[in-house]
């Protein structure tokens, strides 16, 4: 009777106990399922990262190409822009390569680089042949430079020994002297704007990576290098040619070094190809890239790019 009684008490519990735990299939399931799906939330933010990533990447590399640009652009339209007159044949005290130094001038670019106002748009084919000192001596060989001369486009006020331009409706000169200009409303006064542009093999804050960079005309006088802005590998250049040097329009594109006597440079054709700052993990460029007159050339390396082109036309091309 005790035992029975003994038994009796058990059985409730123990169908208890077994109606409240889990077969090892129920556990092997439910853990299966749950690890389905952190793999899957996992998956999906990596892959959320990742187009973050490519996206960031690509609006940099858009935005450092717009910044590029919009330097170059607004110089290379104003170039043989000279005040108040017409055309750099006017301009008095100019001087070529070919004549003596002038006494005071910067020779860092070469003998009468800054005066050397009738060739308001120029370039070399290359870099090789740079006129400047590049920064730390280190240039990439294959990329154009483009150099642009003009006037400021606003009056000079600052005070300074520097190259300028003073002008009336009928003359003009270059003048280091501003005391000597006419003063307005008759005569105007413009700082003389000398730029050279060129690809760095490094930026001024991380070496290795490349860099656009300009070597200006600045008070002293004298020339000054620095960085528009990191990220640009290459650059190559094209002139449009207007060969009577009377229509205005380009009749042809050349390269920089390949501008005859008596043509006029209306227009600038310009590629840039934009690199990102760090490798891309997952990610090969390996497309050939050939424009303007580089030859192909495949990277096969992790960093992305952007290819832009721009075609520029000169304001002042027939001294207008």
């Amino acid at each position: 009777m005790t035992m029975h009684l003994f038994e009796s008490s058990r059985s409730p519990r123990t169908s208890t106990l077994r109606q409240a735990g889990l077969s090892l299939i129920e556990l092997l399931v439910a853990v299966t399922i749950g690890g389905l799906l952190i793999f899957g939330a996992t998956q999906v933010y990596v892959d959320s990262r990742r187009t973050y990533e490519i996206n960031e990447s690509a609006a940099r590399l858009q935005e450092t190409a717009r910044y590029a640009l919009s330097v170059l652009e607004p110089d290379i339209r104003m170039s043989n822009y000279w005040g108040l007159v017409k055309g750099a044949g006017v301009v008095t005290e100019q001087a070529s390569p070919d004549d003596d130094q002038v006494p005071g001038d910067p020779t860092d670019c070469g003998r009468n680089f800054a005066r050397h106002l009738v060739e308001n748009v120029a370039g070399t084919n290359g870099s090789t042949n740079l006129p400047c000192a590049a920064y730390r001596a280190n240039v990439i060989a294959s990329a154009d430079s483009l150099t642009i001369r003009r006037a400021a486009v606003s009056p000079s006020t600052a005070p300074g020994t520097r190259l300028r331009i003073c002008s009336t409706r009928v003359a003009a000169t270059v003048v280091t002297d501003a005391s000597t200009c006419t003063p307005a409303p008759a005569g105007q006064l413009n700082d003389l704007i000398v730029n050279t542009y060129y690809i760095s093999q490094h930026s001024t804050d991380r070496p290795g990576y490349p860099s656009l960079r300009r070597i200006s005309l600045v008070e002293g006088p004298a020339f000054r290098d620095e960085e528009i802005i990191p990220g640009v590998e290459d650059m190559q250049i094209e002139f449009g040619i207007d060969p009577t040097g009377m229509s205005g329009r380009a009749q042809r594109y050349v390269n920089p070094d390949e501008v005859n006597d008596g043509e006029q440079i209306v227009s600038v054709r310009i590629w840039l190809l934009i690199r990102a700052e760090a490798e891309e993990v997952g990610f090969l460029d390996d497309r050939t890239y050939q424009y303007a007159d580089r030859d192909p050339y495949q990277p096969n390396d992790r960093y992305r790019r952007l290819l832009v082109s721009r075609t520029i036309q000169v304001r002042n091309a027939l001294g207008t």
